[in-house]
């Protein structure tokens, strides 16, 4: 269950990422409220998942998730450059991720 949890803070973590690139600067209301919203959802799930994992595992994996996260939301849908060493970049982040999940005791 602290797996699942943790992977939805991190998702929540890109949600709040774009929302706050959205917001241009907190100027507009929306994106603004969304990101306050999902930032709020998301350091609670990590708190709680950090309940049972321990913290260098919790934080890296929700660290890393919304990295790679918003490096694909970026690239994907607001035209961000994608060349070979970032998309290595992001590789490498996953594959610490991994290790850090196989290696983690819970």
């Amino acid at each position: 269950m602290a797996w699942i949890l943790l992977i939805i803070a991190g998702l929540l973590e890109v949600v709040w990422a774009v929302a706050m690139k959205q917001s241009d600067g907190f100027t507009r209301l929306g994106p603004s409220a969304l990101m306050l919203a999902a930032m709020v959802a998301s350091f609670a799930l990590l708190a709680w998942a950090m309940r049972t994992l321990p913290l260098g595992t919790a934080y890296s994996v929700w660290t890393g998730i919304g990295a790679v996260g918003a490096f694909l939301v970026g690239v994907m849908a607001l035209g961000e450059a994608a060349n070979a060493l970032r998309i290595l970049a992001a590789v490498l982040i996953v594959g610490g991720l991994v290790l850090m999940k196989v290696s983690s005791p819970s």
